[in-house]
C-alpha cells in the first residue's frame, strides 16, 4: 500500500485521489483508511524517508571543507532529485514558507531539513560564498521555485528546457558579489538606521557621528571593499 502511494504521489503529487492509490495497491479505500486516518497522513508517510535522507546528507556536510561549494552542490542535488518527484516538490513547498500553520510541518522532518539547510547557509555566508543579506526563508523559497521550474521545463526539449539551467540561475542569484542587486527589506522605523553592508539595524550612537555599520565585522567588510575600489582605480 505504501509503495503504491509513493508511486502515485511521485507522479501526481498530493492531488492524486485516494481511490487511485487503493486501486494501485489492490485494496479497497476502507483498507487504506484503517491504516492511515487521512490522505495527508499517507502522503507524509510516503515522503518522510526521502526528506530524512536530504536532512542526513546536509548534517553530514555541516563540517565539510569548502562550505560554499558544498552548499551549492547540495542545493543542486536536492533540485535534481526532487524535480522528478512531484510528492517531494509538494512536501518541500508546503514547508517552504515561514510560519507554517501545520504543527506537523513545524515540528517534523521538514523542520529538521530546514535546520540542517540553515547550517549550510550560515557556513557558506561565513566563507563569503553566499550573499550576507540572504536568509534561510529566501533559500527555501527559491529552492522550491527552482524545483517547480526544472520540472516544468524538463519536457520542453529546448535549450531553455535543459536540465540544470534553472538551478544554475538560482545558484548565481545566491552567490556573493559586489554587483548584485540589493534586496528590498521591510520598511524601517522613521528614526531607525540600517547598516550599509548587511542592512541590519544599527544602534544609535550616543555621541559623535551617526553609526554606519551594525558591528565590527561589517565595518571591516566595508573597509576592505573601499580598499579594493582604490586599488582598482589605481591600476
Amino acid at each position: 500500500m505504501l509503495q503504491a502511494a509513493r508511486s502515485a504521489f511521485e507522479e501526481r503529487g498530493l492531488g492524486v485521489p485516494l481511490g487511485e492509490i487503493a486501486r494501485r495497491a489492490g485494496v479497497g479505500a476502507g483498507t487504506v483508511y484503517r491504516h492511515f486516518p487521512s490522505k495527508d497522513a499517507l502522503f507524509r508517510a510516503s515522503v518522510v524517508d526521502r526528506i530524512q535522507l536530504f536532512t542526513d546528507t546536509a548534517r553530514d556536510l555541516a563540517d565539510a571543507e569548502d562550505p560554499g561549494g558544498v552548499f551549492f552542490r547540495f542545493l543542486a542535488s536536492v533540485v535534481r532529485l526532487a524535480a522528478q518527484n512531484k510528492a517531494l516538490c509538494d512536501a518541500l513547498e508546503a514547508a517552504g514558507g515561514a510560519g507554517a500553520a501545520d504543527a506537523e510541518v513545524s515540528t517534523g522532518p521538514e523542520r529538521d531539513f530546514a535546520e540542517a539547510l540553515g547550517v549550510l547557509v550560515v557556513r557558506a555566508q561565513q566563507a563569503g560564498a553566499v550573499r550576507p543579506d540572504v536568509e534561510l526563508d529566501d533559500v527555501r523559497a527559491v529552492l522550491v521555485g527552482c524545483m517547480t521550474m526544472e520540472r516544468r521545463r524538463s519536457g520542453e526539449g529546448t535549450a531553455a528546457g535543459a536540465p540544470g539551467r534553472m538551478t544554475a540561475l538560482m545558484c548565481d542569484g545566491l552567490r556573493a558579489s559586489r554587483t548584485v542587486t540589493k534586496l528590498p527589506t521591510m520598511a524601517a522605523g522613521r528614526n531607525e538606521t540600517r547598516c550599509e553592508v548587511c542592512d541590519g539595524p544599527v544602534a544609535a550612537a550616543p555621541t559623535g557621528r551617526p553609526a554606519r555599520y551594525c558591528g565590527a565585522a561589517c565595518r571591516q567588510k566595508a573597509h576592505r571593499a573601499r580598499a579594493r575600489e582604490r586599488a582598482d582605480r589605481a591600476r
